[in-house]
This record gives structure tokens, C-alpha cells and sequence, in this order.
């Protein structure tokens, strides 16, 4: 499929049609297509933005739908609405993975089907919606994508390792947490990156993953496991 083909029709797929369309090329191209064609920019800095945007959507909604549970299960909830793997099934019912352009060696492995890949992409989508239309065009198209029948207890299969860790760091005021990349090792279509937990500036564990968000939650799970605590 020509590429102005597959945004067209995307774009009928998710019913926004972009003013500037290169927003939406951008949130499509993976870092191997950017990679290859060296004209072009990989979706990484829209995907960094969607991250926000999404969860600025998610949380709104879920604070004014469930408005007597307390701040550790909203907290819960939304991690379960933006994980990867809720965002790769959000992004198969558009079929996002087919209108991602990726790099001829990733396409070969597999990557339309890559949840680090599609989920990432999701997200770009979303970034490109907001900067070309604004938070009440990213709105709706988020929230079609939320269950009409989520409840705090729909949050219970995901372990949010990092929001654990967050409530226990939180004990303590004057302590503070924060994740560092600390590698990104691998061919593109089969990238791992490590991240580092630290308290206080002071590595206190580490984790590997196919993307960021899940070596965060390595690092996290193992920041836990340290600490003798078990989710």
C-alpha cells in the first residue's frame, strides 16, 4: 500500500482527519524507516508526548467515573489502561501495525506485530492528534478505546511495579525515585535498553526489557524484590 493511501485510510479508521498530515507520517515512522531514509524523523519524541497526553486523558476520566476509591487503585486502574500490552490490543483493532513504516530488516522480523513497536506507535498517533488539534481531538479518540465496563478490579492482572514502589518510597517525604536509560543495545528490529531505579541519585537495581516502560517495571519489580516486598 502507497503510503498517502495508508494515511487515508488510517485516517478513516480512527475518523480524524489531520490538517497537517505529515504529523500523522511522523507518528508512523519507526526509528528503522527513519533510519533508512534519513529525510525523515522516527515517532520517538510524539511517542514521548502521547505517553503524557494519554495519561492525562486516562486519569481524568477515571478520577470523575470512580469517585469513591482511593488514589493507590485510580492509580492501579490507569496503569492497566496505558501498559503495553492494553495499548497493543487498542492499536489491533485499528490494525495500526499495517500502516507503520518500518525499516526493511524490521518488517522481515516481525515488527508490525511487536507490541514495544505498535503500542509505542499508538502513542505517536495520539501526540500527532494533540498538536494538530488539540487536547479536545486527542480526547475522544483515546476514550474509544476505553472499555464501557472497566472497574478497579480490571487492574488486578497488571502488576504496576512502579507504583508499587512508588507508595513505599512515599512513606518516607524527603525520599525520591527516578528511572535513568542507562543502555539501548540491539539491531532495530530487536532492541533491548536497561534502566536504572535510584534513590536518592544511588542506583539500587536494575532492568531489561523490549522498551523503556518495560524495563522500568524489571527495574521496579527488582527495587521490590530487594526490599523483600513481593506484589
Amino acid at each position: 500500500m502507497e503510503p498517502k493511501e495508508s494515511l487515508a485510510l488510517l485516517q478513516e479508521k480512527i475518523n480524524y482527519s489531520f490538517k497537517n498530515e505529515k504529523l500523522l507520517f511522523e507518528a508512523l515512522s519507526h526509528s528503522s524507516f527513519a533510519n533508512e531514509n534519513k529525510n525523515y524523523k522516527s515517532n520517538e519524541r510524539l511517542e514521548f508526548l502521547g505517553d503524557s497526553v494519554l495519561s492525562i486523558v486516562v486519569s481524568d476520566y477515571i478520577f470523575k467515573h470512580f469517585t469513591h476509591i482511593p488514589e493507590g487503585d485510580l492509580s492501579k486502574l490507569r496503569a492497566s489502561l496505558v501498559c503495553e500490552s492494553s495499548l497493543f490490543e487498542f492499536a489491533k483493532t485499528i490494525d495500526l501495525g499495517s500502516h507503520i513504516f518500518l525499516g526493511k530488516g524490521e518488517d522481515m522480523n516481525g515488527g508490525r506485530e511487536r507490541p514495544s513497536i505498535v503500542s509505542d506507535a499508538f502513542e505517536a498517533v495520539i501526540a500527532a492528534i494533540y498538536l494538530d488539534g488539540g487536547i479536545e481531538a486527542a480526547r475522544p479518540y483515546i476514550l474509544s478505546f476505553i472499555p464501557k465496563d472497566i472497574t478497579p478490579k480490571g487492574s488486578d492482572a497488571f502488576h504496576d511495579y512502579k507504583t508499587i514502589l512508588q507508595e513505599v518510597i512515599q512513606r518516607n517525604p524527603e525520599e525520591k525515585i527516578i528511572y535513568n536509560l542507562k543502555d539501548e543495545f540491539g539491531p532495530d528490529h530487536d532492541k533491548h535498553f536497561t534502566v536504572q531505579v535510584m534513590l536518592n541519585q544511588n542506583v539500587i537495581a536494575e532492568g531489561t526489557g523490549r522498551s523503556k516502560k518495560a524495563a522500568e517495571q524489571e527495574a521496579a519489580k527488582e527495587a521490590l524484590a530487594l526490599m523483600g516486598i513481593k506484589p
